[in-house]
């Protein structure tokens, strides 16, 4: 049996700037909901766009987790990254331009989908499974800008 690894702040921010799809889990009337979306890292944290009327922005002043992780499962490893927090919703246009700058999310279901929530996290934690792990083997993704 592997030993699971905590993995430090600046490792766990690295590997979520990385990703473009995470999932954000909320708690709602009818019980918790997670929800997958795609989203950027702007500052401390988590950029994404949604419906104005979509379950996420109606849940948006409350607490939400967000989580992306990557698994070998031939290998039998991975990693997790969870941020825990409050979201609010983005009309700045100064801080919308810097989310422009660094990464637009872009969402892939259909509809508009053009109000920004920026979830701020209070927690920013992750583990790891596994050895070998190289810049190369353990990012999500790899953008094209």
């Amino acid at each position: 049996m592997k030993e699971p690894e905590d993995l430090s702040y600046a490792k766990c921010r690295e590997l979520l700037a990385a990703g473009l799809v995470g999932r954000v889990g909320l708690c709602t009337s009818e019980g918790p909901v997670i929800l997958p979306v795609n989203y950027a890292v702007v500052g401390e944290a988590v950029v994404l766009r949604t419906t104005a009327d979509g379950l996420i922005a109606r849940h948006a002043p409350a607490g939400f987790a967000f989580e992306v992780d990557h698994v070998d499962y031939g290998d039998q490893v991975g990693w997790s990254v969870l941020a825990t927090g409050r979201a609010e919703i983005l009309e700045d246009p100064v801080v919308l331009a810097q989310v422009a700058r660094t990464w637009e999310p872009r969402p892939w279901a259909a509809g508009k989908r053009d109000l920004h929530l920026r979830l701020a996290w209070t927690s920013l934690t992750g583990r790891r499974l596994g050895s070998g792990w190289t810049r190369a083997n353990e990012l999500p993704v790899r953008r094209h800008t």
